[in-house]
């Protein structure tokens, strides 16, 4: 497989292939192959956004040990890194979503642990829309639901949601795949626009495994993919695997733009790096309060990012930013 006829098939607008997508992801991150791909990437993401990144801002209502015993977040029960629930209150959740307000962030984002009880998310959400403008974004990053529970979503005033298939889900997590896959048809019967990302990668999954996920995520329809790798808890199980480097998260960020329909304008990586942006990741998210890849309480003080500091990051690899609500979800695409 010649990689210029790859290359061409892209630039006349095609999704790639399976074959295509694997034969990409073989090469060594630093290979001239890999690099051409991620300036193809980045070709595209700038073309579908007229050079224009966005920065979304999450926080979370909650810490908590989990039962899903997802192996490679730090709130699992099995991991013992949080070993008691602290919530928000809503006064501190309205002052975090204001203050993403006043940064500039294109969407809030508000995450719970699975076992949150969803009255009371719903409880706090509508507090929180209370407290923003009417045309800031609030998205939902909460767990399996059914279809009613998604219509709720929708109705105190969200967005879109953001929820995926993890890699090896079921086996590295307590969770089902097709619990996952229903609650995503169920979150799109409901109005929901849903972001997605292929993740969290690791240095054990295949080429293969990657590609299937890759298309996986555009069968979705997405409002966004991405790929995000996995950020080690240290003393955890599944630590001992590893991380990949930045430089394979960019290689795999822009196959996964290479992947995705032209329609899918968005493209994620978390954490945010200069690497990423330049690989054709538009989407980097800040983050608050606790944070499934930190060992801190309130991962400001730790991993988190800021809506500046990600801003900062996208300048050094020649992104300009888009002001307002993000154009990724339903109907505002493309404004």
């Amino acid at each position: 497989m010649d990689i210029h006829d790859v290359m061409r098939r892209s630039q006349g607008g095609e999704s790639l292939s399976r074959d295509e997508l694997i034969h990409l992801l073989s090469f060594p991150p630093e290979a001239p192959e890999s690099l051409l791909a991620m300036a193809e990437a980045n070709r595209i993401s700038k073309g579908l956004t007229d050079g224009r990144a966005e920065v979304h801002a999450q926080l979370a209502l909650n810490l908590a040990p989990c039962p899903c015993n997802c192996a490679f977040c730090a709130f699992a029960q099995r991991n013992g890194v949080f070993t008691e629930e602290r919530r928000l209150t809503a006064e501190e959740a309205v002052a975090y979503a204001q203050q993403f307000e006043r940064d500039g962030a294109n969407a809030v984002f508000v995450m719970t642990t699975a076992e949150y009880p969803f009255d009371l998310f719903l409880e706090m959400s509508q507090e929180i829309r209370r407290g923003l403008d009417p045309e800031t974004l609030l998205i939902a990053n909460v767990g399996d639901q059914s279809l009613a529970n998604a219509e709720r979503i929708r109705e105190v005033g969200f967005t879109g949601v953001y929820h995926a298939l993890r890699l090896r889900e079921g086996v590295d997590s307590g969770l089902s795949p097709e619990a996952r896959k229903r609650s995503l048809r169920n979150f799109r019967e409901a109005g929901l626009g849903v972001g997605t990302c292929v993740e969290p990668v690791g240095p054990e999954h295949t080429a293969e495994e990657l590609a299937d996920m890759i298309l996986f995520t555009a069968s979705i329809h997405p409002s966004y993919s991405g790929a995000a790798r996995r950020i080690p808890i240290p003393g955890t199980e599944i630590a001992a695997r590893g991380s990949i480097s930045e430089l394979r998260m960019a290689q795999i960020v822009a196959v996964t733009r290479l992947g995705m329909p032209r329609e899918v304008i968005g493209n994620c990586t978390h954490e945010p790096c200069t690497l990423g942006g330049l690989a054709g990741a538009n989407l980097f998210w800040a983050e608050v309060g606790a944070n499934p890849r930190d060992t801190e309480e309130r991962t400001e003080e730790g991993r988190g990012e800021s809506v500046p500091s990600c801003r900062a990051l996208f300048h050094e690899c020649g992104w300009d930013f888009h002001r307002g609500p993000s154009r990724y979800y339903g109907d505002l695409q493309g404004e």
